[in-house]
């Protein structure tokens, strides 16, 4: 009987070492893949959405287009970002010599615009139709019933209860526990923040002609900055957004223009 649990147990420490040999081959296979990602210009894209098809591991690009990622030999890295066709690279035995740059092409599509000459008539239901420009493709979208994307591709930033809460329970997340303690979960929410905000100035300003503002006297280098001003002292203007209400956004919006333009006649003055 003693022979045969000690046979039994000879047997599991073999595979508790087999697993562990696999497990260490694997890290050391590892390693760390960095690299650039910009447009077709140049110009760094940040917020796409790096994807390691072989462990599902998922980062982001940052600010100035910059990521890094783990990844083995053979791995297909994936590069993703809304409005951009998708690119692939698979790391090569040796490993890349030097940081990647990935360049990523713009979809292209096709869409029109009514230019609004007309100056705002004091009817805010009126004027809300006037200055809203005409997005063809979301027309067809609708037409033609074509699914929307839901949600965005990006890696979700680690949490405190998230990360804290499984070891309580024994078990720990490791890179969810190195993201809080060196920073990348609030940097991470930060740049996301960033993003959602210049994402939410854009489709205001991809659908509201520029005269619409200026003939109310906000000058045009500053359109964008009064529609942030917008989404800060009035949140709902940022509602309607999200929602893709155009007539509610700028009716919300007006409420906010004769305080903005008073704070501009303000500091003109101290000039």
């Amino acid at each position: 009987m003693n022979f045969i649990c000690e046979n039994s147990s000879i047997a599991h420490w073999k595979k508790i070492s087999f697993l562990l040999i696999f497990m260490f081959n694997t890290v050391l296979s590892q390693q760390t893949v960095t690299g650039r990602i910009v447009d077709e210009s140049g110009e760094n894209l940040s917020a796409v959405m790096i994807i390691n098809m072989s462990t599902d591991q998922k980062v982001s690009s940052d600010f100035m287009g910059m990521f890094s990622i783990q990844a083995a030999p053979n791995d297909e890295l994936r590069f993703v970002k809304a409005d951009f066709r998708r690119v692939s690279a698979k790391v090569p035995a040796g490993g890349f010599n030097s940081q990647l740059l990935v360049t990523l092409i713009p979809i292209p599509t096709d869409v029109g615009e009514v230019k609004i000459v007309k100056k705002p008539t004091g009817d805010l239901g009126t004027d809300s139709r006037l200055a809203a420009k005409v997005d063809k493709s979301e027309i067809v979208e609708q037409a033609v019933g074509l699914p929307q994307p839901v949600g965005k591709m990006r890696e979700k930033p680690a949490e405190v209860k998230k990360v804290l809460l499984p070891i309580l329970l024994g078990s720990l997340d490791v890179q969810g526990a190195y993201d809080l303690i060196s920073g990348k979960a609030r940097r991470q929410k930060r740049q996301y923040r960033y993003d959602d905000l210049q994402e939410h100035i854009l489709w205001v300003r991809n659908r509201v002609d520029n005269e619409y503002f200026t003939s109310a006297g906000i000058p045009e280098e500053r359109i964008s900055e009064f529609i942030q001003y917008s989404f800060e002292v009035k949140p709902q203007v940022r509602t309607y957004v999200k929602a893709k209400n155009l007539s509610g956004v700028l009716l919300r919006m007006e409420e906010t223009m004769p305080v903005y333009l008073e704070r501009l006649k303000q500091q003109k003055k101290k000039k």
